[in-house]
């Protein structure tokens, strides 16, 4: 698991500074799919791009179940499934909007990757997402 440089850069300003980033005011976040590791940068460049594909809506308050020392997905995730093209889905990250640029990331790999072709619905059960502190 790895928080953005924006995540990290807020999260500091939250500690030191009492500074809200702006996107903890949101109820919703998003899960998005990727066929590498976005890295702590942030980068949106291997975001799945299979026709179908978009993020998904998650509720703060109940998309996660606090484990301690780890996060894991509270329920049932479901993307649009694949019409036209290929990914070899690796990895997943919580960002902030539902298209474009992002101002926050945490990212994490998935289990083992998920070859997604046309018929294919990627989908997660609950329990099968981690976020685990370093």
């Amino acid at each position: 698991m790895s928080l953005s440089n924006t995540t990290e850069n807020a999260t500091l300003k939250a500690h030191l500074q009492g500074t809200d980033p702006s996107y903890r005011a949101g109820a919703t976040q998003y899960l998005a799919l990727f066929t590498g590791d976005p890295g702590e940068s942030a980068s949106l460049a291997a975001e799945a791009d299979y026709t179908g594909y978009s993020r998904v809506a998650l509720t703060k308050a109940t998309a996660w179940t606090d484990g301690g020392s780890s996060f894991t997905n509270a329920a049932l995730i479901q993307f649009g499934a694949c019409t036209v093209g290929t990914n070899a889905l690796t990895h997943f990250a919580v960002v902030d909007t539902a298209s474009g640029a992002v101002a926050q990331m945490i990212s994490g790999a998935l289990s083992a990757t998920l070859n997604v072709s046309p018929g294919i619905q990627p989908q997660f059960a609950g329990g099968a997402l981690t976020i685990t502190c370093d």
